[in-house]
């Protein structure tokens, strides 16, 4: 069939990063930043042992033993060895990047101001650690270079926070979601398909959920099972069936479907870490899920938004 998604070059029916990165102009690529913080959800503020399926490590592509610029400084020698002309997102991806004292904070976001090879600045974090303190430093920031702030949300469904002990309700990331869009920051929202207890209706009515606030970008991941986790426990009790591949290309569909178009689905379907992989083994082959994707979409003459606000 014709394409008759907009925000699309190729074959694809969803608005893709490269899409976006493309349409500005740039190329984009994230250098990776352990900042050595910690979680609420695991020193005990909230909880201790952080969600079932977190390992507590914060991450498996950092080295938080190192500094902040020596951890940069490698992220952009391997950056530059594929793509020397990328523009560079300095990524603080494990744990909670803004789960730490005001001046922490405004020396890490400091830092990349002060180096001219970030052009961008990218934090992961809950809303449950956003303020309006930090708010108001982030925004200061993004005045002069622009940051994204991706929460961790997974599903909007306040009964499988219990179950995967996230810590915080619907309302509270509701909260967070207007201190940042007052600011104008940009937002991203990662989403879980396959949280124990979840039905497909559950996943899409999470879908519908972000759409009503529209975020500049959605990051769809698989539930990985990983070793140690109290999710492995589940696991192997056998309380948890992780998702066969045909159910999360159904579940990764439906959602796009009901995402507004301009949302920037910046990854959908995720890493785990091979190491401590223990199922689905499927999703070791991401080539073969994102092409999966592509075929049932357009086997099913569908794309990204087609069911927005329509139901």
């Amino acid at each position: 069939m014709n394409n008759p998604f907009k925000y699309s070059n190729d074959n694809k029916l969803y608005h893709t990063l490269a899409y976006h990165n493309k349409s500005l102009g740039i190329k984009s690529q994230k250098a990776v930043i352990d900042a050595g913080l910690s979680c609420p959800n695991i020193d005990g503020k909230v909880s201790k042992g952080g969600c079932i399926f977190c390992d507590g490590s914060g991450g498996y592509f950092t080295n938080k033993n190192i500094s902040i610029k020596e951890q940069l400084d490698r992220e952009i020698e391997r950056i530059n060895k594929k793509t020397p002309e990328a523009k560079i997102t300095a990524y603080f991806q494990s744990n909670s990047n803004t789960y730490c004292e005001y001046e922490k904070l405004k020396a890490m976001l400091n830092f990349c101001l002060e180096d001219e090879r970030v052009s961008f600045i990218s934090l992961g974090t809950r809303p449950d650690c956003i303020d309006k303190t930090n708010i108001k430093i982030l925004s200061e920031v993004n005045k002069i270079k622009p940051i994204t702030l991706e929460l961790g949300l997974q599903s909007a469904k306040d009964e499988t926070a219990l179950i995967i002990n996230r810590g915080y309700d619907y309302a509270c990331f509701l909260n967070a979601v207007k201190l940042i869009k007052e600011e104008g920051i940009r937002l991203t929202i990662h989403l879980i398909c396959g949280l124990p207890g979840e039905t497909l209706e559950d996943m899409k009515n999470t879908a519908r959920e972000i759409a009503k606030i529209k975020p500049h970008g959605v990051k769809i991941h698989l539930l990985h099972i990983i070793r140690g986790t109290k999710l492995h426990k589940m696991y192997e009790d056998g309380e948890y069936t992780p998702m066969e591949f045909d159910e999360y290309l159904e579940a990764a569909v439906s959602m796009l479907e009901l995402l507004p178009a301009e949302t920037v689905i910046e990854r959908i379907t995720g890493d785990g870490d091979k190491n401590k992989l223990i199922a689905p083994l499927w999703s070791r082959d991401k080539i073969r899920v994102l092409g999966s994707i592509d075929k049932l979409m357009a086997k099913r003459e569908t794309f990204q938004s087609r069911l927005y606000l329509q139901e």
